[in-house]
């Protein structure tokens, strides 16, 4: 095995194999030696850029969640002034693409967040929440415009909708179906399940 000396690119390297291993065996049973050997890197050479185990589980969920903000933005951007059924399945397919089409970094956010350490989880709830609350605010403001059945739940439709979306990375295989087609199922039975007048466009 080549082994090299921490650089400039040593941080993002680790974080790949690492990202990687966490997703494929799990993050327990992942050591900083493993992550060191598929990073050709020394053990001792982690260090140099990550305090322990956890801080690299924490970089790397990090930034899981900014690859989902990113999406989520550049979707919104697409549907400023879109049909309500549109703006609904865009960020769902933003979603799902951030998941399935960004490496195994979202995936492990939605994998291992749940039983990370935590002092990881505490370190990352920051993040997560701003992002929850951007969906939040996009249901708040499709229900105040009329889109959305008066009696809808906000929380919990967000949560059924986040359910949909994160379950389908243990079970979904973009190579027998599509992403666009796993979006319009997940975006189109959300729609008829809490749009307003029959699912009005």
């Amino acid at each position: 095995m080549k082994v090299t000396t921490p650089g400039a690119d040593g941080r993002q390297r680790i974080m790949d194999a690492a990202a990687e291993l966490f997703l494929r065996q799990g993050y327990p049973e992942t050591s900083l030696r493993h992550i060191a050997g598929a990073a050709g890197m020394k053990a001792g050479s982690l260090y140099y850029h990550f305090d322990s185990k956890d801080d690299l589980l924490t970089a790397i969920l990090r930034q899981g969640i900014t690859v989902m903000v990113d999406a989520f933005e550049a979707a919104a951007a697409d549907v400023a002034s879109a049909p309500p059924a549109e703006v609904i399945a865009t960020h769902v397919r933003a979603h799902l693409g951030a998941l399935f089409e960004h490496g195994p970094y979202t995936a492990a956010h939605v994998i291992t967040f749940h039983t990370a350490p935590a002092p990881v989880r505490e370190a990352i709830v920051p993040f997560r929440d701003g992002y929850e609350a951007l969906w939040a605010a996009l249901l708040g403001d499709l229900a105040e415009a009329g889109a959305l059945a008066g009696d809808v739940k906000i929380g919990l439709s967000r949560l059924t909708l986040f359910g949909a979306m994160n379950t389908a990375i243990e079970w979904f295989d973009v190579e027998r179906s599509s992403l666009d087609e796993l979006a319009d199922t997940i975006a189109g039975q959300f729609w008829t399940g809490v749009a307003a007048s029959g699912g009005r466009r």
